[in-house]
């Protein structure tokens, strides 16, 4: 808390001035900078989370079958192109509104709410009566985040693995800006055309616990501007009419002292 001062028996306005531009710099809290204020010295705490994403409506998945002989996998592998002849790309999987694929042979696959493990025994369990002791790789190909607002490199992030903790998210975007309000981060989280927000306070070691610390596929982290941002946009478009009445006050102030 910003001690006051009085000026009393001081006569001179210009270091009045001063004294108060100083304040307005000096004046300011850790608390609301500090990250995980409550953690005690050596505290342990053990880590109990169990999160594993989950397939979404329009998510791109890659699903790769193999087999100890090739040729059995060729009905269920789609490829861009001739990969007999020359470079072929495989065909990736859209899950549609209903969280469906169109897999060949098989048809229609709900992988909607599943994870990959999840999908993974789905596939091996349909393709029991086709191959022997096949080989499952999923990947989801679009988990991206979106981190906006307070932090110096806003944009739209891709992830290689399958999950990302809302550090590691704001530690892709160079980390809050001072002006970032650090216990008020909202998660807009989308899942079957439901939106969800969620908000977490950086400050406080809870934030471990929180249903959206790790991150799903299109999340969306806002750092809310703090009151000093706010100020500051507000003023700036005043800026130059206060800096040209500042300007006037001061000459004439220069003016009175230097006639007295």
């Amino acid at each position: 808390m910003c001690i006051l001062l009085y000026f009393k028996g001081i006569k001179n306005p210009v270091f009045i001035y001063g004294i108060l531009i100083f304040l307005m710099f000096s004046c300011g809290s850790s608390k609301k900078v500090v990250y995980f204020q409550n953690a005690k010295d050596f505290e342990t705490m053990v880590d109990t989370d169990t999160f594993v994403p989950k397939f979404k409506v329009n998510d791109i998945v890659s699903i790769n079958v193999s087999a100890f002989d090739p040729e059995t996998v060729r009905p269920f592998s789609l490829y861009a192109g001739n990969p007999n002849v020359g470079r072929a790309e495989a065909i990736d999987y859209l899950v549609d509104i209903d969280g469906n694929i169109d897999f060949p042979v098989l048809g229609k696959i709900k992988l909607l709410g599943l994870t990959v493990e999840e999908a993974k025994d789905l596939f091996k369990d349909k393709l029991k009566d086709y191959l022997k002791d096949p080989i499952i790789n999923i990947r989801i190909l679009n988990f991206r985040i979106s981190i906006l607002g307070e932090v110096r490199r806003p944009g739209v992030y891709s992830v290689s693995g399958e999950r990302i903790t809302i550090l590691e998210a704001i530690g892709m975007a160079g980390d809050l800006t001072i002006k970032g309000k650090r216990e008020n981060i909202m998660v807009i989280r989308d899942f079957n055309g439901a939106k969800t927000y969620s908000r977490i306070d950086l400050t406080s070691k809870e934030i471990f616990n929180s249903p959206v610390y790790y991150l799903t596929q299109n999340d969306v982290v806002y750092v809310q501007p703090n009151k000093s941002a706010v100020s500051s946009a507000f003023i700036d478009s005043r800026t130059s009419t206060a800096i040209s009445v500042a300007s006037i006050l001061i000459t004439s102030t220069i003016i009175l002292l230097t006639r007295n």
